[in-house]
């Protein structure tokens, strides 16, 4: 008798282990996941105002360097 309730023990630890391991599994899906707080980079438009954009539409992978006339042509100044 003591063989059989040993049995029934481990029947009964091996299925709450699989048990709690499905439960949080379940959980892990109905959680609701955290929004990621998007990175932003603060630069100057052409007229000179100060904007913040996202940095993942900022670099898109080709970065190439401008000239010094392209960087003294860049801001217009505005006429009063």
């Amino acid at each position: 008798m003591n063989n059989k309730n040993k049995i029934q023990t481990r029947k009964r630890f091996i299925g709450l282990g699989i048990s709690t391991a499905a439960l949080f599994t379940a959980f892990r899906f109905f959680i609701p996941e955290k929004k990621k707080k998007q990175e932003t980079i603060k630069m100057l438009t052409r007229d000179g105002v100060l904007v913040e954009v996202r940095a993942d539409k900022v670099f898109t992978g080709s970065s190439r360097k401008i000239n010094n006339e392209q960087l003294k042509n860049w801001v217009k100044k505005k006429q009063s």
